[in-house]
């Protein structure tokens, strides 16, 4: 095209990046209006994951109860810590006790449970009621944390960490 175009006369045709249309992709979030995502019992679905484990969560108003793998949260995770962090969404979105969460999760151990657990719950508030998404992302609750157990290598005795080594 450089060579076809040798003088001013030339360019009539060619649009400037001044009046180039604005792409798609610099549309703002507030122009986007997102509707709420329910099924016919009026239940919100989402997926969570976290290192191994995958939970599926469903969430529907209700008095707060929360449902592990057919167990109560405080028999399925027992240690405080893993009950915060499954109560974190709602602490967020200022939301404590008005949703009943049923999950089963699988794979991984507990503290990956309670992220999936947590990840799938917090993308369950968003998709019920949209005007949660604001407060959920800027905690990065919507975000699926990529870490995962790093592989053992060829000639190691774990991911890292060598054999000992003998100078003779």
């Amino acid at each position: 095209m450089a060579d076809e175009i040798k003088t001013l006369e030339g360019l009539e045709g060619v649009v400037t990046t001044a009046e180039a249309p604005v792409a798609a992709a610099f549309v703002t979030e507030e122009t986007i209006t997102r509707e709420p995502v329910r099924d016919d019992l009026g239940r919100a679905y989402a997926t969570g994951k976290r290192k191994d484990a995958v939970a599926r969560v469903w969430i529907k108003p209700g008095s707060g109860k929360v449902t592990v793998n057919g167990k109560p949260q405080n028999d399925y995770f027992a240690r405080p810590v893993l009950q915060m962090i499954l109560a974190q969404p709602f602490g967020i979105t200022n939301t404590e006790g008005q949703f009943d969460v049923v999950a089963t999760v699988k794979g991984g151990g507990l503290s990956g449970q309670a992220g999936a657990v947590k990840h799938g719950v917090s993308k369950a508030l968003q998709l019920y009621d949209p005007s949660l998404r604001g407060a959920l992302k800027a905690a990065g609750f919507l975000t699926r944390d990529s870490r995962v157990v790093e592989r053992k290598k060829y000639g190691k005795a774990k991911a890292r960490k060598s054999f000992q080594f003998s100078k003779r």
